[in-house]
């Protein structure tokens, strides 16, 4: 058994938002972070690899910098890395990096009892739509947003969280899971992790590697084979002063309600 677990670096976008003048992300400026749902992926099959022994292969498309994130993974106890780049992938949107990851996932190869997981949604887009279209592309059965994950023989369990409740599903694997940060609480890299990280296979998949898979097209690959592109990137416009009423008396609340009256908020 092995888990395939689908990762992201994105821009943290905690810090400044560097955007060029042509209104794309001015990535190299700006500080890259492992995208926090696929953390939450990544610990969901290490939390399985404890329980069952099984492989944890972690996969990203980026450039070749992304290997460091892929090291850090391994510290934390994942198998191996794959790192899929080559200048045919740039500009994918999600319809071509799907299609990307799949081949390589399949370059891997899914056996009967694997499992493929991803975050619900990267920082840097909030699509929600690789893992999907991955599932769809490789004829997987899928669950989205799960909270909780329970494997028992050849079937998973899981408890999707949605916005009214709870709902829980059983699959057979293979299959594949989007996980959200409800789910657990990512662990640190180790001591001991660090050290045997650089000695843990890493692959690179070029696009001579992937070329013969039937969803490497150059005409369904890379920017001009994404049917979606982005228009502007921008940061948004800083927000005003506010302002803060001090009291809990009546003359408070009055002066409030008159405020929010002007401004026709009730």
């Amino acid at each position: 058994m092995k888990i395939i677990v689908c990762v992201k670096q994105v821009p943290d976008t905690s810090g400044k938002v560097a955007v060029n003048p042509d209104g794309t992300l001015n990535r190299a400026s700006m500080q890259a972070i492992v995208n926090p749902d696929d953390m939450n992926a990544v610990e969901a099959a290490l939390k399985l690899k404890d329980e069952t022994g099984c492989r944890v292969i972690v996969v990203t498309m980026g450039p070749p910098p992304a290997m460091g994130m892929l090291r850090e993974l391994m510290a934390m106890g994942a198998d191996e890395g794959v790192l899929v780049s080559a200048r045919e992938f740039g500009g994918s949107d999600t319809y071509a990096t799907s299609q990307i990851l799949s081949a390589a996932i399949k370059k891997l190869g899914i056996e009967d009892d694997d499992i493929i997981m991803c975050g619900r949604q990267a920082i840097d887009g909030d699509t929600a739509q690789v893992g999907p279209q991955i599932a769809e592309k490789l004829g997987l059965p899928q669950i989205t947003y799960a909270a909780d994950i329970k494997k028992e023989g050849e079937t998973i369990t899981v408890k999707r969280m949605l916005e009214d409740g709870y709902m829980t599903i059983k699959v057979k694997t293979p299959c594949l899971l989007t996980c959200i940060k409800e789910l657990n609480a990512p662990r640190y890299m180790s001591v001991r992790g660090i050290f045997d990280c650089m000695d843990k296979p890493l692959e690179t998949y070029t696009y001579e590697t992937l070329k013969d898979d039937p969803l490497i097209d150059l005409a369904t690959i890379g920017l001009k084979g994404s049917p979606t592109n982005i228009f502007k990137s921008f940061t948004p416009p800083a927000k005003g002063a506010g302002m803060m009423l001090e009291g809990d008396d009546r003359d408070t609340c009055d002066k409030l309600a008159g405020l929010l009256s002007a401004k026709h908020i009730i």
